[in-house]
C-alpha cells in the first residue's frame, strides 16, 4: 500500500519539483544577468550585433585585457560618487522605518485595545490616506515646502515617506495586536505593570516577529521609492533610487549605462542579505495569526 501510494507520488514530486526550478531561475535569472553584465564593458552587454558578445565579452577583452572588469562600479561609486546616495539612503530608511515603527507600534496597540468606535472610524481614514497616490500627497507638500526653504533636504523626504508609509503601519500592526490576548495586558497590570510597561515588556515581546515583518515593508517602501525622493531632494541630496535614473540619462543629456548597472547591482545586494537575515521573523510575522488554539 505504501509502496503503491509512492509510486503514484513520484510523478507529482518530479512535476512539481521541476516547476520550482524553472521558477527559481526565471526569478533569479534578471539578478544573475544584470550582475554579469555589469562586470562587461557597455559594447557587450548592449550589443546589437550578437547577444552572445554579453556571455564572451570580446569587447571587454579588447579594452580592458581581460574577460571582466569593474569600470562600471568605480565610475558609478568613485567618478559618480555613488557612496554619498548610499549614505543618504541610509539616513532616509532608517529614520523613515524608526519613525513609523514607533508610532505604529503605539496607534496600533491603542487602537487595537480601544473600545470605542471611532478606532474603526481612524482605519478607515487611514485606509483611504493610504490608498492616495503618492504623487498627490507630493504635490501637496511641494508649496509648504518651497515657502518655508525645507525642499531639497533630507528630512522633507523622510516626513513624506512617514506619511504615506504610517497607515500601512496602523493597519498592519493592530492586526496583530488584535491577535494577542487582552489577558497577557491584565495579568501584568495586575502584577503592578503601568499600561505602558505591559506594553513594553509583555506586549512587544510576544509580537516581535510583527514588528519586523512591518519594518520589512516599511523599509523597502522608503528603500525603493522614487516620486518622493526624485521630487522633493536636490541633486546633492538624492537617494540611491533617482541617482540610477540618472545615470540613464536623457534626451537632452547622455547618460552612462553602466554605471547604472553597477549602481543597481549594488543596491540590490543589500535586499538580499536583509531576507536573509530576517527570513524566520519575516516568516513567523506573516502566518502569526493564522492559527489560534
Amino acid at each position: 500500500m505504501t509502496g503503491a501510494a509512492y509510486r503514484r507520488s513520484t510523478p507529482l514530486v518530479i512535476l512539481s519539483t521541476g516547476f520550482v526550478v524553472l521558477w527559481l531561475i526565471l526569478a533569479a535569472f534578471p539578478f544573475v544577468w544584470t550582475f554579469w553584465g555589469s562586470l562587461k564593458v557597455q559594447g557587450d552587454f548592449f550589443s546589437r550585433a550578437d547577444w552572445m558578445n554579453a556571455l564572451t565579452g570580446p569587447m571587454t577583452n579588447a579594452q580592458t585585457g581581460g574577460p571582466f572588469t569593474g569600470q562600471g562600479y568605480v565610475g558609478a561609486w568613485i567618478e559618480s560618487g555613488f557612496w554619498r546616495n548610499v549614505m543618504n539612503t541610509g539616513i532616509v530608511v532608517l529614520c523613515t522605518v524608526a519613525i513609523s515603527l514607533t508610532l505604529g507600534t503605539l496607534g496600533g496597540y491603542a487602537l487595537a485595545r480601544s473600545g470605542f468606535r471611532y478606532a474603526f472610524w481612524l482605519l478607515m481614514i487611514a485606509l483611504v490616506f493610504r490608498a492616495m497616490p503618492h504623487i498627490t500627497l507630493v504635490s501637496g507638500y511641494m508649496l509648504p515646502f518651497f515657502e518655508w526653504n525645507l525642499w531639497g533636504h533630507l528630512p522633507t523626504a523622510i516626513i513624506v515617506l512617514v506619511a504615506i508609509n504610517q497607515p500601512f503601519t496602523l493597519w498592519m500592526l493592530h492586526s496583530f495586536f488584535l491577535n494577542i490576548p487582552k489577558d497577557l495586558d491584565e495579568s501584568a497590570m495586575v502584577d503592578g505593570c503601568t499600561r505602558f510597561q505591559a506594553f513594553r515588556h509583555v506586549i512587544i515581546p510576544v509580537m516581535w516577529p510583527g514588528v519586523i515583518t512591518t519594518g520589512l515593508f516599511s523599509f523597502l517602501l522608503a528603500y525603493n521609492d522614487f516620486a518622493v525622493t526624485a521630487m522633493l531632494l536636490s541633486q546633492e541630496n538624492q537617494t540611491m533610487v533617482p541617482k540610477i535614473a540618472s545615470f540613464l540619462g536623457s534626451v537632452q543629456v547622455e547618460g552612462n549605462v553602466m554605471f547604472a548597472v553597477a549602481a543597481v547591482v549594488s543596491a540590490t545586494a543589500p535586499l538580499f542579505v536583509l531576507i536573509m537575515v530576517f527570513q524566520r521573523q519575516i516568516v513567523s510575522g506573516l502566518t502569526a495569526g493564522a492559527v489560534k488554539g
